[in-house]
């Protein structure tokens, strides 16, 4: 029996990387499931569905400009001149963000991306606060619920704490809740 929340993450042997067309670069899955911050509750097989798909639609968008490049005599992307960062050719950075960012995109349909490590926090310390400011108890339990809501918008415990004005701007856009 286990008590993690989620599925611990696959490890690299469950996700072999993923040969592109020699042209584009290859996708490392277990590279690509930790910069998309993607735990085990995405199962290996869905993780590699997606990419398939991403590598195949940025393939097609992209086959114009790389059968001019190849024309030019590049025989890769990461051939193709220009600016470097980190010893990664930029074109070849944007081509793995687009991919990443495509398989962002597909699963967060399935896959809900949210922290809620400090809503709890964010409530209780929002709820006193407002009855100390002299709320009755269901105001500062509708200001806190809200405050807690909007924390699960960031990352963490702290950072995504929304401010007075934040909290105050949802609550009128929400309108009167009776």
């Amino acid at each position: 029996m286990s008590f993690l929340g989620n599925p611990p993450a696959p490890t690299a042997a469950d996700e072999p990387t993923i040969e592109n067309d020699g042209w584009f670069p290859d996708i490392d899955l277990a590279k690509l499931r930790a910069t998309a911050r993607l735990d085990g509750t995405v199962t290996p097989d869905r993780l590699r569905y997606s990419a398939l798909t991403a590598i195949a639609s940025m393939n097609r968008e992209l086959a114009r400009y790389k059968a001019a490049q190849l024309a030019l005599g590049f025989l890769k992307l990461d051939d193709v001149p220009g600016e470097s960062v980190g010893g990664t050719r930029v074109q070849v950075i944007h081509y793995l963000r687009a991919v990443y960012s495509y398989v962002q995109a597909d699963l967060i349909e399935r896959y809900r991306d949210f922290d809620a490590t400090g809503a709890g926090d964010t409530f209780d310390g929002s709820f006193l606060a407002r009855l100390l400011a002299g709320d009755d108890l269901k105001a500062a339990a509708r200001y806190a619920n809200v405050a807690a809501a909007l924390s699960t918008k960031g990352y963490g415990a702290v950072t995504p704490i929304p401010r007075a004005a934040e909290v105050q701007a949802e609550m009128a856009r929400a309108g009167s809740v009776e």
